[in-house]
Order: structure tokens, then C-alpha cells, then sequence
């Protein structure tokens, strides 16, 4: 009996030595990010842009910048200072500092809340790395504040092509533009994990919106959101391009189609927001019924494998039946984007790589 009831007992050890060994303490959080900002009352004209270490808060004229109280959603056991709830003075630009879990790490964000409107003269000389390193943001300057309109389909390729550098993702800076730099747009091979997923490209593009990074593996077209608010009335949208067609058109299971040539799209629209649509997307843009005006250039204007700039003006054009109504315009009802990609069918994953659009001095000009 004494031996059977010590080899129970040993029986009995030998589990909760193995049990408590399975329990191992979880190591502190290291990561000190923010992660969403969240303003009281209605007074946001689009969602905050959260940029590396610069977050962009576009507000209603009727704000008061010297009396913000802003509420925080960080990395699980981070904190933050000034902690969330502080009411603080945005006439110019406040930072918080965001500390891990484990308190080894930090990270000062430098907030920006501006009510003015956008820029609409683009010479894409301002840019940045994306809060992980691995690819280009561009933004732009107004008042000495940064404004984090622009989107890409970087944040997308980033999934297919780790060993990456900055350089060589789809849409970058280029030194030898117009003026300066310039935007460079390159349609590239998504490799074997894009081809499995029938995406074995992805084209060059930038556009004035936001880019759903939780979207954009599962469904990169959902992914693209068009558009900011605009409080005026666009007539042209003019620059300077260049494009350079890549030699095979490939399709989106990956074969090579010798009857089609690639061709680039550069185009602005502006529509309507409503309680319904509070952006359009990659599956709706050219489509939605709260379309208003659309300025896109034409097949046949387009100058392929150019050695010089070519010079583009492209009128928005009012959709069929539809008007700027001046009540909604001062509400903040219309928003407006500008979208550039390097092969007009790489929404649905066809354009032939090696495709190339620089794009440099553009203007939205309205009144």
C-alpha cells in the first residue's frame, strides 16, 4: 500500500511539474504604438491619418484648436503621455510619448490637427519611411504642418516582398524629375506567393485617400479608399508625366497575353459622402452613383515611351444629371481624390512589368 501511494504521489508531482512548466510567464509587450485617436464630438472631416511617428487630424472650421482633449487606443500594456483625456492646445503641433509594456521602449508622436483644407499644388518632394522602414510615404506641407493625404499600394506589397529595400517597392521617389524629384510608379512582379494568389503584379499608383492595411491581403481592391474633404470646385487637374510601357502583358494567372500592350491611368474625381458613403474604393470608384465630376486623360491622349515630359490638362467633367450643391460644399459633404497608377488593369492584378509613370508638378485647380 505505502509503495502504491507513493507512486501515486510521485505520479502526481511528475503532472503538475509538467503543468507548471506549460505555464510559462508571457513575456512584457515591447511594441509602443498608437494605434487608433479617437476626438469627441463632430468635429473630424475624415478618419486620423496615423503615419509612422506624425498623426494628421483634419477638423471642422467651427473647432477649437486650444482646447482638443484627444483619447488614445495603444499596443496592448503600453501607455502614454500626456495620458488619454488631456485637454491640450493644438494651434501648433503637441507630442506624446508612448512607452511599452515591458518600459524598454518608447516613441514620441508629434500630432497635427489643422482646419484648413489640402494642399492642391503636388511637387512630391515630401516623403518619409513607414513606421516599420521597409517603404516610401509621401505628404505635404501647408502652413509648416504636415498633411498625410497620400496613399499607396506599398503597405500591400510589403506582404510578398520582405526582403525589399525602400527603393525598390512600387512607388517611390525619384531624383530626376521635372523639378527635383518626382513620383515614380513601376508596375513589379509579386513573386511565387503572389502568383499562388493570383496577384503576380503590382502596379505603381498613388492616390489621395487611405490604404486599409487589414484589407489589404485578403482584399487589396476593398483596401484602396478614395478620397478627402474638399471645400471647393475642381476645374482642372494638370502636370507633367512620363511613361514607359513594359514588354509582356501578363494576366492574373500569371500567363503572358502578346496581344495586349499596358497603359498607364491618371485621373481625379470628385463625389458625394452621405450617412451611406463615406468613401469610394477600388470596386466603386469610376461606378458609384454619388460620383459628381470625373477628370481623367483619354487613351488616345496619352504619350507612350516619351523621352520627354509630356504636359497634361485634364477639365473634370460633370457627371450626367448631377450638380455642386454650395450648402453641401461648405458642410464638407464632397470629397476629392487624384489617383495615378503605372498600369490601368492593375486593380484586377494585369499590366506587364517593368511598366514606369513619373509624375511631377501636378495642380488641382479650383475655384
Amino acid at each position: 500500500m505505502m509503495i502504491k501511494s507513493l507512486f501515486r504521489t510521485l505520479c502526481f508531482l511528475a503532472i503538475v511539474l509538467l503543468y507548471s512548466s506549460c505555464i510559462q510567464k508571457e513575456a512584457l509587450n515591447a511594441e509602443c504604438d498608437i494605434e487608433q485617436v479617437i476626438v469627441p464630438g463632430d468635429v473630424l472631416k475624415m478618419d486620423p491619418r496615423i503615419e509612422n511617428d506624425a498623426i494628421f487630424l483634419m477638423l471642422k472650421p467651427s473647432a477649437y484648436l486650444d482646447n482638443i482633449v484627444l483619447d488614445f487606443v495603444l499596443t496592448p500594456g503600453a501607455t502614454i503621455d500626456p495620458p488619454s483625456g488631456t485637454a491640450r492646445n493644438f494651434e501648433t503641433p503637441q507630442t506624446y510619448v508612448v512607452t511599452s509594456e515591458d518600459k524598454k521602449w518608447s516613441k514620441t508622436y508629434t500630432v497635427t490637427c489643422s482646419t484648413d483644407g489640402i494642399t492642391t499644388a503636388y511637387d512630391f518632394e515630401h516623403f518619409e519611411l513607414s513606421a516599420n522602414g521597409k517603404y516610401y510615404v509621401f505628404y505635404e506641407v501647408q502652413n509648416d504642418q504636415k498633411q498625410f493625404i497620400w496613399a499607396s499600394g506599398n503597405a500591400g506589397y510589403s506582404f510578398v516582398a520582405s526582403k525589399a529595400t525602400p527603393d525598390d517597392y512600387p512607388t517611390t521617389p525619384y531624383a530626376f524629375g521635372k523639378d527635383g524629384n518626382c513620383l515614380r510608379m513601376v508596375t513589379l512582379k509579386t513573386g511565387p506567393l503572389g502568383l499562388m494568389m493570383k496577384m503576380p503584379i503590382a502596379a505603381g499608383s498613388l492616390f489621395i485617400g487611405s490604404f486599409n492595411t487589414a484589407q489589404g491581403v485578403t482584399n487589396p481592391t476593398a483596401a484602396t479608399h478614395f478620397g478627402v474633404p474638399f471645400d471647393f470646385v475642381p476645374i482642372v487637374l494638370k502636370g507633367y508625366y512620363k511613361y514607359t510601357r513594359g514588354a509582356d502583358f501578363m494576366l492574373a494567372d500569371g500567363s503572358i497575353d502578346s496581344d495586349r500592350k499596358d497603359s498607364f491611368d491618371l485621373y481625379a474625381i470628385l463625389y458625394e459622402t452621405d450617412d451611406e458613403v463615406k468613401y469610394l474604393d477600388g470596386t466603386n470608384f469610376l461606378t458609384s452613383p454619388n460620383l459628381i465630376s470625373i477628370a481623367r486623360i483619354k487613351e488616345e491622349d496619352k504619350v507612350i515611351d516619351g523621352a520627354d515630359w509630356t504636359y497634361f490638362i485634364l477639365p473634370f467633367i460633370l457627371q450626367e444629371g448631377k450638380t455642386i450643391d454650395s450648402e453641401k460644399l461648405k458642410e464638407g459633404k464632397y470629397n476629392v481624390s487624384i489617383v495615378m497608377t503605372s498600369s490601368i488593369n492593375g486593380d484586377v492584378f494585369q499590366g506587364a512589368p517593368g511598366s514606369e509613370l513619373l509624375v511631377d508638378e501636378v495642380e488641382l485647380v479650383h475655384f
